[in-house]
């Protein structure tokens, strides 16, 4: 569901079966969209979306990417100290 979507670049010379996936390859062609935003952006259940977007990656005509990862946790100690260190340097 947190898969990232976006359009080949050859897409839209390629011929498309459904309005409902050439409205899938508009949506991408500006950049990457989950999965869920793409089903919530066209207002489609999410089972229908990861049908359209598996016919669609068999043809070629998207490119998918792994969600970008959650950054780690910054131990609160270090932030305290470089909050400590700007205090005493510019205040």
């Amino acid at each position: 569901m947190t898969t990232l979507i976006t359009a080949a670049d050859d897409a839209s010379d390629k011929w498309v079966t459904s309005p409902e996936s050439r409205s899938v390859l508009e949506l991408c062609a500006g950049g990457y969209l989950s999965v869920v935003e793409i089903a919530g952006y066209l207002n489609l259940p999410l089972g229908i979306v990861r049908g359209l977007l598996a016919e669609l990656a068999e043809n070629g005509l998207i490119l998918t990417r792994a969600p970008v990862p959650s950054a780690e946790r910054v131990p609160r100690q270090l932030l305290e100290d470089v909050l400590d260190g700007l205090r005493a340097r510019f205040a």
